[in-house]
């Protein structure tokens, strides 16, 4: 087992998620991992349909956040682990006044399934089994300053990690079923119009892919992101605002760096900057963000004895 201290945590674009969720390095037993996250994005450009645009009667809008998190070890397999953002957004254009408050608190159980060497090449897979519920009463209808779509989650990932030497590489993908939404008004028209306060929200697809380098103290990588709407979604209509249940499909890039300081054992600090490439229904959104993080061992002396 990969037997690095890590507790680091990425935000997503349009959700946030915990970065253990998709690296291939588990928590050892009886350690806490805590720590926050700070992040900023941003975007001018925003994709109507597929027509890439501008609106200067919103301007520049953007989020910043503040994430708790934290990983447990219940076992050298299996780990828990939450997140739960504060977040605020604002327009620089316009009278739209932006939104603050928690958002959603997401727990998440990660397995390994399976780990083996073959020629000096470390072969892992993971399952993560993870939901989320709304943790404030925000508001949903009222994109692009909206801090979430107040739909509960569940999703299931598949991950594998593959390391030779120093080098690594993990890939999954993931599932994420949403319950429908209840909206502050009677109708709403998608391509038709709907005489309930009941809006159907499609269920979501990710991809993650990530290319980099891991030591005990320093891990770097490169990666991408794909999150795909699946049926049920529809586009902006010209010169409207978004809808929770519009079609948001997005890809981005970025790279990620993390370092564990050897003289102040447990402590570690992080750092992403990530960047749309292409999206539908979106912000064409930059992003940064930096925190840090502390690793508690709970493991007794005793136990520690007894593993020598």
């Amino acid at each position: 087992m990969k037997k690095i201290y890590t507790c680091c945590f990425f935000l997503a674009t349009l959700y946030n998620y915990a970065q253990t969720e998709i690296d291939g390095i588990m928590m050892e037993k009886n350690n806490l991992c805590f720590g926050a996250v700070y992040q900023h994005s941003s975007f001018d450009e925003y994709w109507e349909g597929t027509l890439l645009r501008e609106n200067l009667n919103i301007g520049t809008v953007s989020a910043q956040s503040i994430s708790v998190m934290g990983n447990y070890g219940i076992t050298n397999k299996l780990n828990a682990i939450f997140s739960i953002p504060y977040i605020k957004t604002e327009a620089t254009g316009g009278t739209l006044q932006g939104q603050k408050g928690f958002q959603d608190l997401s727990l998440s159980l990660k397995y390994l399934t399976f780990e083996k060497t073959i020629k000096k090449f470390d072969f892992s897979a993971y399952l993560v089994g993870s939901f989320s519920i709304p943790a404030s009463k925000y508001c949903a209808d009222f994109l692009p300053l909206s801090i979430g779509n107040q739909s509960k989650t569940a999703s299931l990932r598949v991950m594998t990690d593959i390391q030779h030497g120093k080098i690594y590489s993990t890939i999954s993908g993931t599932f994420i079923n949403r319950s429908n939404i209840f909206i502050e008004r009677n109708a709403y028209y998608t391509n038709e119009y709907h005489y309930t306060n009941e809006v159907f929200m499609p269920n979501v697809m990710t991809y993650n892919l990530r290319l980099g380098y891991r030591t005990k103290t320093l891990i770097a990588d490169v990666f991408y992101d794909n999150w795909i709407t699946q049926k049920g979604g529809f586009d902006i209509t010209r010169n409207n605002m978004p809808f929770p249940s519009n079609t948001m499909n997005v890809s981005k890039t970025g790279i990620y760096a993390k370092y564990t300081f050897k003289k102040i054992k447990g402590l570690s600090v992080l750092g992403t900057y990530s960047n749309t490439l292409t999206g539908r229904n979106i912000g064409k959104s930059t992003a940064i963000n930096g925190g840090f993080f502390y690793v508690l061992d709970f493991t007794t002396k005793k136990e520690n004895k007894d593993e020598k």
